[in-house]
């Protein structure tokens, strides 16, 4: 159960764990993680349940900033939050957190990854990445999408409608 969490090159940090017997060797997800909510929770535990190791791209600010998305907490906040959130949620999880800079990252497009775990409102990225894995002669990525979690309201929970006070992390309306 113990783990060692060490950083390597590119910004990567990896925690090893003896690994279970599952599906896939190496399974990637990403997203800005500003404000961690049970989506954001769904979708690691779908790719920790079908893997044995998780890449988690994790976006940076600059890539953030040049979509003109807003947000609460800097990279280094957001990794954090992710990071403590895992070994909560997840103490047997073998990861890694990756800085993204582009919507895929290089562990996706040139790496040994074999699926990709995607929300239905990200499942069309997951057609482009294996697009651009087919035009550099790799093997497609199967494409794992997860529904969208609902707040009691049913709409989608999202990290801005809990930043818009309507919501909470776990999909809870808020009254004013």
């Amino acid at each position: 159960r113990d783990c060692l969490l060490s950083r390597g090159l590119g910004d990567v940090y990896k925690r090893q764990i003896p690994s279970l017997y599952v599906m896939f060797r190496l399974t990637a997800l990403g997203g800005t993680f500003d404000i961690i909510h049970v989506g954001h929770v769904g979708l690691i535990e779908k790719a920790v349940s079908i893997s044995e190791k998780i890449i988690i791209g994790l976006t940076s600010d600059e890539f953030i900033s040049k979509h003109g998305k807003k947000i609460n907490n800097n990279f280094e906040q957001r990794f954090e939050n992710l990071e403590k959130m895992i070994h909560e949620n997840f103490p047997n999880c073998s990861f890694e957190i990756a800085k993204l800079d582009d919507d895929f990252g290089p562990a996706v497009i040139e790496g040994n990854v074999d699926a990709l775990v995607v929300s239905e409102e990200t499942r069309k990225k997951g057609d482009i990445l294996n697009v651009s894995r087919k035009e550099r002669n790799l093997i497609p990525v199967e494409i794992i999408t997860i529904p969208m979690k609902l707040a009691s309201d049913g709409k989608r929970i999202s990290s801005t409608r809990i930043r818009n006070s309507e919501i909470d992390s776990s999909g809870n309306i808020l009254v004013d």
